[in-house]
């Protein structure tokens, strides 16, 4: 039976005193708490915490229970109310990111591993098809399956830069199956973007465009809570994201070379291109490091085109940017969105 001194409840995120008690928990855990966390819940006993949970998207994270009160079913109990809370809101496909050792706590609550970096971290998934529906749905969007190469793209938004990497792989291969990141956090919505890439290399008839979904692991949501530094953050993230390429995708659609931009500015992307270095010609599948087509010197990006969208240079914009793309920035849509950059700080 549940003590009577047990209190199931929201933490009101708002509230100063709340969300301190939270992260003191945590950092008493070994945790820290995520900054995109949009839902919390505590569980209390006569007022001092003893588990709790969050959520992002569709994304459960900080879950933690204090040592005392472990392997009594708190983990479980945390786990369906965030599960309850996220079917409320209408989500029901979830995942978790979580340390190996809880490894087998998850799989007792019916989730099933995606794919896991040894000694690091895990994914899980509440759907037993989830990655199997998605598998199914690049063998529909490829038709038949050939020894392929693939590229991974955010494209915010789609520029002559990406055009350059994508045609040059094409050209270089049978078939190329590029996968568009699949996250709300950039400027240009997933969909957006994923048209843009579309349009912008229709003419490559060997070209097939997939959406990267929950399967193609951005930077952006993939958690840091249980990772100590930053550094091994950006690690961990690569890796998982080639585990579950090698593991899942690259199997599935023959893909025996992949194609990245050569990056010169960014220390992410840098440390990303090693770790693939590293994996993927270790399981088979050549990797090709491509230098970055430049304008006037300097190496076209997304984030540059975004700066020219915020000071109003269209023509500038014209030079990075396939007709394609400038035809949607003209756009009512693509108004909208240049609207809400003005209101961006940084690389968004």
């Amino acid at each position: 039976m549940w003590n009577t001194c047990l209190e199931e409840r929201e933490v009101k995120l708002t509230s100063e005193s709340e969300r301190n008690a939270l992260i003191t928990f945590l950092g008493q855990q070994g945790l820290a708490l995520d900054g995109d966390i949009e839902y919390s819940m505590v569980i209390t006993d006569s007022g001092k915490i003893i588990a709790t949970g969050s959520f992002a998207g569709r994304i459960l994270k900080c879950i933690a229970v204090d040592g005392e009160y472990q392997g009594q079913g708190y983990s479980g109990k945390v786990v369906t109310h965030l599960t309850n809370e996220l079917f409320r809101r209408g989500r029901t496909h979830l995942f978790v990111f979580t340390t190996p050792r809880n490894k087998q706590i998850f799989s007792d609550l019916g989730l099933s591993v995606v794919a896991e970096v040894p000694s690091r971290v895990v994914l899980m998934e509440n759907r037993t098809d989830g990655i199997r529906n998605y598998l199914e749905e690049l063998t529909a969007e490829s038709g038949e399956i050939v020894p392929s190469a693939s590229a991974v793209v955010n494209c915010n938004p789609f520029t002559l830069g990406h055009r350059y990497l994508l045609e040059y792989a094409a050209a270089r291969c049978q078939k190329l199956h590029v996968f568009v990141v699949w996250e709300d956090k950039s400027s240009f919505p997933a969909e957006v973007r994923y048209r843009l890439v579309k349009e912008g290399t229709a003419d490559l008839p060997n070209v097939i465009v997939h959406r990267g979904r929950d399967y193609i692991i951005s930077n952006a949501t993939f958690p840091t809570y249980f990772v100590k530094h930053y550094e091994d953050m950006v690690e961990t993230h690569a890796r998982l994201d080639v585990a579950v390429f090698l593991r899942h995708i690259a199997p599935r659609l023959d893909i025996r070379k992949r194609f990245v931009g050569e990056e010169p500015y960014c220390a992410v992307t840098s440390e990303y291109n090693r770790v693939m270095a590293e994996m993927l010609p270790a399981a088979g599948i050549e990797l090709e490091i491509v230098p970055r087509k430049t304008f006037g010197g300097t190496a076209i990006s997304a984030s540059r085109v975004r700066e020219l969208l915020r000071s109003g240079d269209l023509a500038a914009v014209r030079m990075l940017v396939p007709e394609t793309t400038y035809r949607f920035l003209l756009s009512e849509d693509g108004g909208e969105i240049i609207r809400k950059l003005h209101c961006l700080p940084g690389r968004h």
